[in-house]
């Protein structure tokens, strides 16, 4: 098992500077999205924390998984092991589109895998970077394993949405471009599914002496569960979020992070997810996909037991990833996500 280290961090910026967007991070005034009566303020508490957003979502395809995606095809192009059939990956979404864009930046085929629950947007996305779609299954398990069997059969290079010390170091270039933004910065809160983006954050976090917040679903918890099984378990996938946060099984690479002194790990109910989600858009006109929203959750979500939700200290500054918005604007009317 790759323990993800900094150096793996600096390398992949190196190799991505020039390919993805600086993140855009931005204040929100006190009180405008983390309000009083959410937590216990007896300290200080949600009123007098500092919240900064970090707009990931505008990153190329519309999530954080662009830096990934290119750190790994550019390390593999480096290394002369791109082949000619292309790179092949099995994904909710997310990943395969930002697999997708970066193979066509570098002139190779993308075959992805998907499960049939998949958003429309983002099969719609996939084919308009050129993508070859495959719709496997109804969970991203099932895609995984037809993914696989696919890069066996043809010599694709496989690459993964999660489970790859190349793909988390890439999603790590993220939180340097906080910390230079947010002098001071005493926390970081991520969504988490199969743990790329936490494993990469957490990583650079803890270079910095920054905590790290991860945030589940309360019915998509991998890391949490894997946390107190001492070791990665499959768990069952049943949340909003299941479409960017539906990983059965969270990588070993994640649950060694989270098992630092400096990482929190908590859950979420989904009706909070979707409060957060439609938070963002009454206060900031911000559109996020689910996923997204689970970050915020943890400032939103009343702190009604051990491991539910995050209570801020008093005066601590935070950054919360609004990691992706690959969905439908009309489902802030409706209430659920498309199927």
């Amino acid at each position: 098992m790759h323990r993800l280290a900094h150096d793996d961090i600096e390398a992949a910026t190196g190799r991505i500077a020039d390919q993805v967007r600086p993140v855009t991070v931005t204040r929100t005034a006190p009180g405008e999205i983390v309000r009083t009566g959410h937590h216990d303020t007896a300290g200080g508490g949600a009123d007098s924390c500092e919240v900064w957003l970090a707009l990931e979502f505008m990153q190329h395809t519309g999530s954080f998984k662009a830096r990934g995606a290119q750190n790994f095809i550019r390390a593999h192009r480096d290394a002369g092991t791109l082949p000619d059939i292309g790179v092949t990956i099995a994904s909710g979404g997310n990943a395969g589109l930002a697999c997708a864009w970066a193979a066509r930046r570098q002139g190779v085929r993308a075959t992805v895998f998907l499960p049939t629950t998949a958003p429309q947007v983002k099969i719609a996305g996939l084919r308009s970077y050129g993508a070859e779609v495959r719709l496997v299954g109804t969970q991203y398990a099932e895609a995984l394993a037809a993914c696989e069997k696919f890069a066996a059969e043809t010599g694709a290079l496989a690459a993964h949405a999660y489970d790859h010390p190349l793909i988390a170091a890439g999603a790590g270039t993220l939180l340097a471009e906080i910390h230079r933004q947010v002098p001071g910065l005493d926390t970081v809160v991520v969504a988490v599914g199969g743990g790329g983006l936490f494993a990469g954050v957490a990583t650079a976090a803890r270079h910095h002496g920054i905590r790290t917040v991860a945030v589940e679903p309360e019915n998509c918890r991998a890391l949490n569960a894997a946390l107190e099984a001492g070791h990665p378990v499959d768990v069952p996938v049943d949340s909003i979020a299941s479409d960017s946060l539906g990983a059965r099984r969270a990588s070993a690479m994640a649950l060694h992070a989270a098992q630092q002194h400096d990482v929190r790990s908590v859950l979420v109910p989904d009706d909070e997810i979707l409060r957060a989600r439609r938070t963002l858009w009454d206060h900031r006109r911000l559109v996020v996909e689910p996923g997204a929203a689970t970050a915020l959750a943890a400032l939103t979500t009343p702190t009604t037991g051990p491991g539910i939700g995050y209570r801020p200290r008093a005066g601590e500054k935070i950054a919360v990833v609004l990691c992706g918005a690959n969905t439908d604007p009309g489902d802030l009317i409706t209430g659920r996500p498309e199927a």
